[in-house]
């Protein structure tokens, strides 16, 4: 159900209620684009039920659905019908248009193809539990999830999620269990990362299905390479990525987590109440695994590591490094 996650702390100053947040997400609902509107944004019911509730509660777990889509133009087909226009000005005045005129151009040229352009949907999960004051937003892209976090604070009042930050670095913490070979109690280290170096190179060296616990690795490390992914195993019943600032990619419940549960309980209700206990649990262990909430700090590292590595956690919204990709 939930395949990322970027996730924040829930400010205190925040009185939750089920009624509010309804009234709020029914103020920008999800309606497909217009003729000539290039994107659109807004909530849908998630349980997918038209005229559906937009908030839903589920063993005292919040679920809402946003929903973006977006008119796909081609950059080529848009240049050719500029050029098109270009040229006709050319033949019927005798001058070429400048680069101003030409921006209008373009305008223009869009506004003409959006109608015809081909829509692209996309939809992410958002989960709050108001208990633990934890929102969790099922994206990996950083500006996806700040224009959430921009309407859910416009419209609820009190409402002021900061990043789940933690006092050891998650680069640092990798680090030391590369070396280490000792993940913290209840994790494995799975068979997947990626190390990037500190200095200017920014050399990059991946692993993908292959063990980690080698020399290379550690060699990598030493020499200045820290890890910016790492997949892990929780209680062999969650695995994911690890990323350098505290997002989880690939997320995946794995087969202990459906034993004993009959082929009749799928739906809605049983997706969220599984999804919702079991990353909860893993999310706790997590943090503390990371030193507990806090400043960001390197924690006890090996002496050949604290030079090396930096305060990489959240305390501040990471750079989106994608922000042409998909929607979610």
């Amino acid at each position: 159900m939930i395949k990322n996650a970027i996730t924040y702390r829930i400010a205190p100053s925040w009185a939750p209620d089920l009624q509010a947040l309804e009234a709020a997400l029914q103020k920008t609902p999800f309606t497909e684009c217009g003729a000539t509107q290039e994107r659109s944004a807004g909530w849908v019911p998630p349980r997918g039920e038209q005229h559906g509730l937009l908030a839903e509660s589920v063993a005292g777990q919040w679920m809402l659905r946003f929903m973006s889509e977006a008119k796909l133009i081609p950059a080529s087909v848009l240049n050719r019908k500029v050029n098109e226009k270009a040229e006709h000005i050319e033949k019927t005045e005798g001058r070429k248009p400048g680069k101003k005129e030409k921006r209008d151009l373009k305008d223009e040229a869009k506004l003409d193809l959006l109608p015809m352009a081909f829509t692209k949907q996309g939809a992410m999960w958002v989960w709050i539990d108001p208990q633990a004051r934890l929102l969790l937003l099922d994206t990996s892209a950083q500006g996806r999830a700040d224009e959430i976090v921009t309407l859910l604070v416009e419209g609820l009042p009190g409402f002021a999620p900061a990043l789940v930050d933690t006092q050891t670095s998650p680069q640092a913490a990798m680090a030391h269990w590369l070396v280490t070979q000792e993940p913290p109690a209840g994790f494995s280290i799975d068979r997947q990362c990626e190390l990037v170096a500190a200095d200017e190179s920014k050399a990059v060296v991946r692993y993908a299905r292959h063990p980690l616990d080698i020399d290379e690795v550690r060699k990598h490390i030493e020499h200045g390479k820290l890890p910016t992914k790492l997949a892990m195993t929780w209680d062999d019943r969650v695995s994911f990525v690890l990323t350098d600032n505290l997002q989880l990619h690939g997320i995946t419940l794995l087969d202990a987590v459906m034993d004993g549960q009959s082929q009749d309980d799928g739906g809605f209700d049983t997706d969220v109440a599984i999804t919702t206990g079991e990353l909860s649990r893993m999310l706790s262990d997590l943090i503390e695994a990371l030193g507990g909430e806090g400043r960001t700090g390197l924690g006890e590292l090996p002496a050949s590591l604290t030079k090396q590595a930096t305060t990489t956690g959240p305390a501040a919204a990471p750079a989106d490094t994608e922000p042409d990709a998909a929607p979610f």
